[in-house]
């Protein structure tokens, strides 16, 4: 039985996917950020008659990702994040560093410890969930666009790294999904530990500025990648947006410094305009 470890499986894309695996016959380790998840997705598996091996598993904390020492893991889903909001002239430095350290250093770290086993298989598959904003970056969204730009150029150079070992490498990039992520991301200022005179915006007047679609695409596309039955390195989610994402990615090679200076962009604005969780 293949056995597959994802993490940051409590809530969002990685607690369906980790359920969906399970109904296909998958072995799953269900990793969790807190204890009290453990007991939350152990009874919805029942309520799903399926069967997760639900584990605590904060990728930020040694003692948690040397559990997976023990354990003999064929698929890795690196799912884990949070999205600290906010423009980057403002963002404390202990929120930025908390990005970093839960997008970032724990998922490189909790990778190095599985790598080793597959190594010796000569087989194994990494999987990142990073996200279109690895690819592009929106404001407001600087401190997680840079961190899943970090997992871009760490999953890209893995890649080439194990490719002799046998081991794949695959990323999962959502666009804007309405699971509740994006919107908790444009509230992360009220618990910052700031002066809020000195900041440059008000964030209580403006939302994450995106219409979202439902996550099912989402769903089915990381369950194909692990399962086999997608093959492709990088898995843009919904397929509608790529040529939107191509031509921003595209942009920057004729943009000037000077384009649009002393105005408002469109979408800054679009943030001031928009509601919260508003559906595509």
């Amino acid at each position: 039985m293949t056995t597959v470890l994802i993490t940051g499986a409590g809530t969002g894309f990685g607690r369906e996917v980790a359920l969906r695996l399970a109904a296909e016959g998958f072995d799953v380790i269900a990793g969790v950020e807190i204890v009290a998840q453990v007991y939350e997705l152990s009874e919805e598996a029942r309520s799903r008659n399926v069967t997760l091996q639900v584990e605590k598993l904060d990728v930020t904390h040694d003692g948690d990702r040397r559990k997976a020492e023990e354990w003999d893991v064929d698929i890795l889903l690196n799912n884990a994040g949070i999205s600290e909001g906010g423009a980057v002239a403002d963002i404390p430095a202990e929120n930025l560093r908390r990005q970093y350290e839960v997008n970032i250093i724990g998922p490189i770290l909790l990778t190095q410890i599985v790598l080793r086993k597959m190594v010796a298989k000569k087989k194994g598959k990494i999987v990142f969930m990073s996200s279109v904003a690895g690819l592009t970056a929106d404001p407001f969204t600087g401190a997680y666009s840079s961190s899943k730009h970090g997992v871009e150029a760490i999953a890209a150079a893995l890649s080439q790294e194990v490719r002799e070992f046998g081991i794949e490498v695959a990323t999962v990039n959502p666009g804007p999904f309405l699971t509740g992520f994006n919107d908790r991301m444009f509230e992360t200022w009220k618990s910052w530990e700031d002066d809020p005179s000195k900041r440059l915006f008000d964030y209580s007047k403006i939302a994450f500025p995106h219409a979202q679609y439902d996550p099912e695409p989402v769903f089915k596309t990381t369950v194909g990648v692990i399962n086999g039955s997608i093959k492709t390195y990088r898995n843009v989610e919904p397929k509608e947006i790529i040529p939107q994402q191509r031509e921003q990615m595209d942009a920057a090679w004729t943009q000037k410094v000077t384009d649009g200076l002393g105005t408002r962009p469109e979408i800054v604005q679009k943030a001031y305009d928009i509601k919260p969780g508003t559906p595509v």
